[in-house]
């Protein structure tokens, strides 16, 4: 096993496959919805075209994923030259230079210490991968009474059951509740909705505060992590927490021997103006799980980062017992290296952070035209607004309205793709995030506002909201 990375990975699949005949063209058993989407064709840049020649633009990186754009020339040139060497190799079989390659990679681009690497599938494997990690950890040093990992409501960690456990998301956990182990959670740091005295440190504070709170409550010889998304994702739409907050977080887990983990699934790759956004803050934390725009769309690809020391005794205690079949596949990996690579030569994190204070910027400048607007936040090009009744009370919008389905859908209409959650726990609380690829142009945040203009001046008038001329 190379000294700088742990490898596995897995046979992920989003969908069953069925037969079809004559002109029944559906593929998928399960649809979240029955709003039916055109058949895509191709896709080039920011842009995806319907078979019908429609052009869409990407406003929301498919799921936050299409960090480089779509189709972009090296990396499948370097993904066609992997696939004329090897698509495969079982990672207890062979080592490949492409696994080898991109765990270096990983590895530079991380906080310091930040160095051990083990390759996943996609999101989900990879904070599965974190926690069973954490896990092993604690047995290996002796504290096999440590199990129990605190996460925050509401959140949003992956859907495998251990992930679920870890989710704060009432319509993605509550169907399965019997089916795993509920963890403990504090609450998110929703400091936008607090109609207090308190600075934004003190905010930052008392939230962190919480988390010593449940650990005590919990029994500090029984928690094993701590997991949390530096910048929020769909639970809480592009979430970020008073710089306070990290820091702070940090001395708790560090007081009480606990383990911080960074979902950093959504915010990794660059996503926020920086390779992870824990350099926001200047936080290390003991084990990272990274996907999305870390493959950016071309293959299925995650990983997990984890601190020397903790994998060093994980291994020296007879090994992770944990894998997945596709484990550093070396096409996943190769394209992943060109990714990388682009993203170096084009200059994206410096672009996600130029272009996203630029997209905020217009953002926010919607405020003064929708009132219903109620908040813009988020970091380089994860961003999102926040729909509500009033902005005083930041009241939400009344559910039966389902704003947050109207408005992606006229955008759809209207060739813009943008994501739309709930942030109350996904119950209500309608908001939409806006995090193109990396790549993007001032032009194009222009054409996304203009846009973004129209479907909010339709829907306001559909549901007689107010807007200001």
């Amino acid at each position: 096993m190379n000294a700088r990375r742990i490898s596995s990975a897995n046979t992920s699949k989003d969908s069953i496959n069925v037969k079809t005949s004559g002109a029944d063209l559906k593929s998928n058993l399960f649809y979240q919805s029955r709003l039916t989407r055109p058949m895509l064709d191709r896709a080039e840049g920011i842009y995806l075209y319907d078979t019908t020649g429609k052009r869409y633009l990407d406003g929301s990186s498919g799921a936050m994923v299409s960090n480089i754009g779509h189709s972009n020339a090296n990396v499948l040139a370097a993904m066609k030259a992997q696939m004329d060497k090897a698509t495969f190799g079982y990672r207890l079989h062979f080592q490949n230079e492409a696994a080898e390659k991109l765990a270096r990679m990983t590895a530079e681009r991380m906080p310091e210490g930040l160095d051990r690497v083990f390759f996943v599938s996609g999101g989900s494997e990879a904070v599965e991968s974190t926690i069973k990690l954490a896990r092993q950890y604690a047995l290996a040093i002796g504290e096999a009474s440590r199990w129990k990992v605190i996460s925050r409501f509401p959140s949003y960690h992956g859907g495998t059951l251990g992930a679920v456990a870890l989710t704060g998301y009432d319509p993605l956990t509550k169907p399965f509740e019997p089916m795993f182990r509920q963890m403990p959670k504090i609450p998110a740091p929703l400091c936008y909705l607090d109609r207090d005295n308190l600075s934004d440190e003190d905010r930052g504070i008392k939230y962190a505060d919480m988390l010593r709170d449940e650990i005590i409550a919990q029994g500090p010889d029984t928690v094993l992590a701590f997991i949390m998304e530096p910048v929020g994702g769909a639970s809480t739409g592009a979430l970020v927490a008073p710089d306070s907050y990290y820091g702070r977080i940090r001395e708790i887990c560090d007081e009480f021997g606990i383990l911080l983990i960074y979902d950093e699934v959504m915010t990794g790759a660059g996503r926020t103006g920086k390779f992870v956004a824990s350099e926001h803050w200047g936080v290390i934390p003991d084990i990272v799980a990274l996907s999305k725009g870390f493959a950016a769309g071309y293959s299925p690809l995650g990983a997990m980062v984890a601190q020397n020391h903790i994998v060093d005794k994980v291994l020296d205690a007879g090994g992770f017992m944990h894998g997945f079949t596709y484990a550093g596949n070396p096409l996943a990996c190769a394209a992943g290296c060109a990714v990388l690579e682009e993203m170096d030569r084009l200059k994206l994190v410096d672009n996600a952070r130029c272009m996203g204070r630029l997209l905020k910027a217009e953002l926010t400048g919607l405020m003064d035209r929708y009132p219903f607007i109620g908040d813009v936040r988020g970091k380089g090009l994860l961003l999102a607004f926040e729909l509500v009744s009033d902005r005083e009370t930041m009241t939400p919008l009344p559910k039966g309205l389902n704003a947050y389905n109207r408005l992606v859908d006229l955008a759809y209409e209207r060739g813009l793709i943008i994501y739309s959650r709930r942030t109350r726990g996904g119950l209500e609380g309608d908001h939409f995030l806006v995090c193109p690829p990396l790549i993007i142009t001032p032009a194009q945040i222009n054409e996304i506002i203009l846009t973004l203009t129209d479907c909010l001046d339709v829907m306001a008038a559909e549901m007689n909201l107010p807007v200001t001329r």
